[in-house]
Order: structure tokens, then C-alpha cells, then sequence
């Protein structure tokens, strides 16, 4: 066996040690940011139609697969358009007067759950946020049946009634939440005070309950006018909704028209979602205070 040098043992450790520095660095596949990755294709599937869908509402072409120029013509038309105004007054209707609804019995229901003990509440409180995991074809479908049944001629009227049923839930179950967060002895020690029950509702925990229950209506209200299935499933002659009339334009190709439309579309609901944003945060700071 040879006998290293002095000069060669020096060398030999210097390679060794850089060797193992090579063996445990990670591995490239190792080193790379996967969960950011992730979260970035995940968005850009979700956002770049949007971003293409906006691009393309400014299209001068009647075919959204070919662009030709820039033009504002179709927001114009949009403003225009009869049948479009139309729709959206009908969805504004149901919407508001299904939110408006929904937000009265909601809140006496999440209210109601949360401070009294009845026989059959846990059954009651299954079914009320029933609406919630069934999906919406069932519940239009059951819509239509019943209303057979009862002989109830389908109009404007039906749709509403079938808007209260998934609105109310969804505002029930926001006030719930904020309910779990209250102190119940706010209300006894009113009432300690000299207040009535009603008064100590109104005035001590209604105004608490406001930003659930706004934040609840705007949540509910964006689902009403989004709502396709249980409206075509309820309306009856000449009722319809903004869903049904782009669902009816969009059988024979997409227009710009409708580009136009649904971005007008998302730019509301950003809009609306801030303002529950907002809401929720100065409650919440208010609630530090």
C-alpha cells in the first residue's frame, strides 16, 4: 500500500469534505418552491380566463377567435340592449325582495337556534342548512315538484320563494357564526336594567349582529343574481332572470356582448365582496376597542 505524502493529506481531506458538501446538498427537484408554484398555477387557471374574457370584451370582431381591432361598441350595445335591461330588473327584484326576506327570518332564526331549547332542534337546524349540501339541480327539481303538487301557477312570485329557501341559509348560518362570538349576559343584563326582551333584542343585540347580517345579505345576494337552475326550474311566462337570458345567447357561441356583460358582472361582485370586506374588518376592530 502506498504511503500518502504529507502534501497529499491535506488535498485528499479538502476533497472529501467537498464531496460531502455535493452529497447532502438537496437535489434540484428538492430546492424548487413547489407549494408556491402550486398556488401559482392554481390562480393563473383560475384568473387568466377571466384576464382573456375581459381582453376580448373589447374586441371589434363578432367572433371572439378573431381579433381585429379595439372597440367600446359592445359595452354601447350592452347599455342598449332591451332584453338585457329587462333580465336584470327581473334578477334585481328577486334578489333583493329574497335577500330582504331571508335577512328578517334568518336572523330571528339564527336567534332563535342559538338562545332557546325546543324539542326537535337539532332536526330543525339539519333542515334549515340543508340548502347548503344539496346540490342545486335537487333543489330545483323538488321546487317544481311541490309546486305541482299544490297547483301553484310558476311566475315571479315562485322564483322568489325559491331564492328565500338558499338564502335563507346562507344568512342563517353567518349570523350563527357571529352569534357563537357574543356574550349571552350582554342581553340579561339589559334586561336587569329594566329593559323588555324586545328592547334588549333591538337594541343590544341587533346592532351587534349588523355585520353578519349585511355581510350575510351581500353573500346572499350575489348568489341570487348568480343563480341559473332553480330560476329556469320556478319562472313562469315571461320571468326571466339574467342567467336565463345569457344561458339563452350563449347556445348558439359566445358573443362580445357577453364578454362585455360578464365583466361588468365580475367588476360588481369585486365590488360587493370589498364592501363585505369591509364591513367585516371595521366590526372586527370595533370589537377590539
Amino acid at each position: 500500500m502506498p504511503v500518502k505524502t504529507p502534501m497529499e493529506v491535506p488535498v485528499m481531506a479538502r476533497a472529501r469534505r467537498h464531496a460531502a458538501r455535493i452529497a447532502s446538498r438537496p437535489a434540484l427537484w428538492q430546492r424548487l418552491p413547489w407549494p408556491l408554484l402550486f398556488t401559482g398555477l392554481m390562480f393563473g387557471f383560475m384568473y387568466i380566463p377571466i384576464l382573456v374574457l375581459g381582453v376580448y370584451s373589447f374586441n371589434e370582431s363578432r367572433f371572439t377567435a378573431n381579433w381585429t381591432g379595439f372597440t367600446l361598441d359592445w359595452y354601447r350595445r350592452l347599455f342598449n340592449d332591451a332584453r338585457i335591461l329587462n333580465a336584470l330588473g327581473t334578477s334585481l327584484v328577486v334578489a333583493c325582495t329574497a335577500v330582504l326576506i331571508s335577512a328578517v327570518i334568518g336572523t330571528l332564526m339564527a336567534v332563535g337556534l342559538a338562545r332557546y331549547r325546543f324539542p326537535g332542534k337539532g332536526i330543525y337546524l339539519g333542515i334549515t342548512y340543508l340548502p347548503l349540501i344539496v346540490p342545486d339541480i335537487t333543489i330545483a327539481v323538488s321546487t317544481l315538484v311541490f309546486l305541482a303538487v299544490i297547483s301553484l301557477p310558476l311566475s315571479l312570485g315562485t322564483i322568489i320563494s325559491a331564492h328565500i329557501v338558499f338564502c335563507l341559509a346562507y344568512i342563517g348560518i353567518v349570523i350563527s357564526t357571529r352569534l357563537t362570538g357574543l356574550d349571552p349576559h350582554l342581553e340579561e343584563a339589559a334586561q336587569d336594567l329594566g329593559a323588555t326582551p324586545l328592547q334588549s333584542f333591538l337594541r343590544v343585540l341587533l346592532p351587534q349582529l349588523t355585520p353578519a347580517i349585511v355581510s350575510g345579505c351581500l353573500l346572499a345576494f350575489v348568489l341570487s343574481m348568480d343563480d341559473f337552475l332553480i330560476a329556469s326550474f320556478t319562472a313562469g311566462g315571461g320571468a326571466v332572470t339574467l342567467p336565463m337570458e345569457i344561458f339563452s345567447r350563449i347556445r348558439t357561441g359566445v358573443k362580445p356582448d357577453i364578454n362585455a356583460l360578464s365583466v361588468l358582472l365580475i367588476l360588481a361582485s369585486g365590488v360587493i365582496a370589498f364592501v363585505a370586506e369591509y364591513i367585516r374588518l371595521q366590526s372586527e376592530q370595533r370589537g377590539i376597542r
